[in-house]
């Protein structure tokens, strides 16, 4: 049987409340009582009663964190962070995936609601934009990160990269190169984090005073498949890219298996950079060279801005307010110098 506190003040001889106060380290307890006290719950195998504790505390010390799926990498980096910096300062994470269905995701926000978490963060999933109302009526503070909401809200806060400046760099520095055919790679449609992505690259051409063609614009899906179905699209044209902007690094992977598959040399007669800095970017062959993102800090901040906002004294000092972060461009062996004399020529050459 659960060991309570009733059976550790019999055996210490104490009251309840001495007992209970002891096991929360309490200063009304002296030093001698309290060392005595905890270390007979020890040996006696007592654990607290979790939900009896968070009826009286009024907090269950849980976060939810809702994703589109565990199996991106990029999402799997974040939670981490979450989940230590969660168990830094004491809380646990219930982590659930939607699944981009739309029948997953109200489950899952209904199934927050029924564990009574103190706070959500959702990242990279449609539930932020698509369901904040019914993420309101949880009464619990919600932070977004990659995940855009539709309208203000005094309880709904982000964590966003900068992803049009991300995008725009990363193009830039591909015009730096020579290249002035560039394709983009798109991720889920109506998505805001591949529209802000796709203004970036526009806005970078546009700088260099290069014409934008709308087709060298091809969707994808946000996974290594888009990437496979996206590159013979593109090389077919009568003046093909000599270097592609890809939504994400999950996208570049699968459009450089396919330039593999084509006879493409990457990046001899085609350049490629992608857009997360996920762990293997820099092992797949050629090394990828991306527009990193701060993961790691993003999934901090979140986390942090979670027990500020449900008032943990540990966390008074984070600010309440949305927080855009910068990426930064990895250079790798996935993108060279245009050689006029060899990529385009070859490419152009495939298709005639």
């Amino acid at each position: 049987m659960r060991v309570s506190i009733k059976d550790i003040a019999r055996e210490a001889q104490v009251s309840h409340s001495t007992v209970s106060r002891a096991l929360s380290d309490s200063p009304l307890v002296s030093a001698g009582t309290k060392a005595r006290i905890q270390q007979l719950a020890r040996e006696m195998g007592y654990s607290p009663d979790a939900q009896a504790r968070s009826l009286v505390m009024g907090r269950t010390r849980t976060v939810g964190v809702v994703v589109t799926t565990i199996t991106d990498p990029f999402i799997a980096e974040v939670v981490q962070s979450i989940e230590n910096t969660a168990y830094d300062y004491g809380y646990s994470v219930i982590l659930t995936s939607s699944g981009s269905q739309s029948k997953r995701e109200i489950a899952a926000v209904e199934m927050l609601q029924s564990k009574r978490v103190d706070g959500v963060i959702v990242t990279s999933s449609r539930v932020g934009a698509l369901y904040q109302g019914l993420l309101e009526r949880l009464e619990v503070p919600i932070v977004l990160i990659n995940s855009h909401r539709r309208q203000a809200s005094p309880s709904t806060f982000s964590v966003n990269v900068d992803n049009r400046h991300g995008a725009y760099i990363a193009t830039k520095y591909l015009i730096g190169l020579q290249h002035r055919r560039i394709g983009y790679v798109g991720g889920r449609t109506h998505h805001s984090d591949d529209q802000e992505r796709q203004a970036g690259y526009c806005e970078a051409l546009a700088r260099a005073n290069i014409d934008f063609d709308p087709q060298l614009m091809v969707p994808g899906n946000g996974r290594a498949s888009g990437g496979e179905r996206a590159l013979p699209h593109l090389r077919v044209l009568a003046d093909p890219p000599t270097a592609v902007l890809c939504y994400n690094d999950m996208t570049a992977v699968g459009l450089m298996r396919a330039a593999r598959e084509m006879g493409i040399v990457v990046p001899d007669e085609l350049s490629v950079v992608g857009f997360d800095d996920i762990p293997f970017a820099s092992y797949v062959m050629p090394s990828l060279t991306t527009l990193a993102q701060p993961k790691a800090e993003m999934g901090r901040m979140a986390m942090r801005m979670v027990l500020s906002l449900i008032g943990d004294e540990r966390a008074e000092n984070i600010d309440k307010a949305n927080v855009v972060v910068k990426g930064r461009l990895i250079v790798r062996e996935s993108s060279g110098v245009l050689t006029h004399s060899g990529a385009h020529e070859r490419a152009v050459a495939r298709n005639t």
